[in-house]
């Protein structure tokens, strides 16, 4: 399949790897031309079967691709989506962006006014990373045994979605159906929502030396994404303010039981009791896979099985059922 790529930081460049790994013939593009030059010195060290173009353009990238992928900053989304407009592009679009009500408007707004309308678009997100950015950090390896949610939404064309779950698939990541909508209060909970707890927690500790001195492991684990850098933390918080504050206002009234039960008179027993909720979640994740089971392809059968904590491993050759897996319950 010919590919495009635009955006090459840490997921768009390991998604440019392992796609051309598999087989695929890969352009891509970033609008910083030093990590243009890193990725064209990059591809020269891979065999020639699995090497990726760097092109000068996103109009050259997209030139002859059935897909481009949409790697970059929700900031920097409008001025790519211009881009492919105004070369004509109307092939099929995806994207990685941690925020998919944003990006899903953006698409529409020009679909209603192209003259040439767009094959379609699948939002995509897969739930991967690493605390350092930048293509250098990218690795093929990033998205094996990844939930990469793929959003099917009303405007969202079956066969379009069959495509890239399939693509996704074959790369080792587990697709969750979702819409946009569901994706975004999800990810709230358990991506945006934790990257403004560890910077506050950094913050705090910054201020005493001796707490700095003594940070070990919780220290550690509890600021790891504190290490993303400020740009993309904003992008994806403000581009999802609305799930954000929800999200952000039901962890705060736990934190105020939490300070009402230190408060009281048994501390010690409070908390234990406080405490019982958030370490029977915990020790329940991940969820274990059942039986795989053939699930026929149908909106509503994907979407319930996203809600149901499943997700998708294979799309058949016919693409008339799909491999698919639920959690265990207990």
């Amino acid at each position: 399949m010919n590919i495009a790529v635009i955006g090459l930081g840490l997921i768009g460049g390991s998604l440019m790897r392992a796609l051309s790994a598999a087989g695929h013939r890969v352009l891509g593009f970033d609008a910083d031309p030093e990590t243009r030059a890193t990725a064209r010195s990059a591809a020269a060290r891979v065999p020639a079967a699995q090497r990726w173009q760097i092109t000068a353009t996103i109009r050259d990238a997209a030139a002859d691709a059935e897909l481009v992928v949409l790697a970059v900053p929700l900031p920097a989304l409008d001025d790519v989506l211009d881009a492919l407009t105004a070369c004509g592009y109307h092939g099929l679009i995806t994207d990685v962006t941690s925020v998919k009500g944003p990006v899903r408007e953006a698409v529409a707004a020009r679909l209603r006014r192209a003259a040439n309308p767009l094959a379609g678009f699948v939002g995509g997100h897969p739930m991967t990373g690493k605390s350092v950015s930048g293509f250098a950090s990218g690795d093929p390896a990033l998205f094996t045994g990844c939930a990469w949610v793929l959003c099917l939404d009303e405007a969202t064309g079956l066969d379009d979605w069959l495509t890239v779950a399939g693509l996704v698939t074959a790369l080792g990541a587990r697709v969750v159906p979702s819409t946009s909508a569901e994706h975004d209060r999800a990810v709230a909970v358990i991506s945006h929502v934790p990257h403004l707890l560890a910077l506050a927690l950094a913050a705090t500790a910054a201020s005493d030396p001796l707490a700095l001195t003594l940070a070990a492991g919780s220290f550690r684990d509890g600021t790891r994404v504190a290490g993303s850098r400020p740009e993309l933390v904003a992008a994806m918080c403000g581009g999802n303010a609305a799930a954000v504050l929800t999200a952000l206002g039901d962890v705060q009234e736990r934190l105020d039981e939490a300070a009402k039960a230190l408060e009281g008179r048994d501390p010690l027993r409070a908390i234990r009791d406080w405490a019982k909720d958030g370490h029977a979640a915990r020790q329940a994740w991940p969820p274990a896979p059942g039986r795989p089971e053939q699930v026929p392809v149908r909106v509503e059968t994907l979407l319930r099985l996203g809600r149901a904590g499943g997700w998708i491993t294979e799309v058949a050759a016919d693409r008339r059922t799909v491999t698919a897996f639920l959690p265990v319950e207990g």
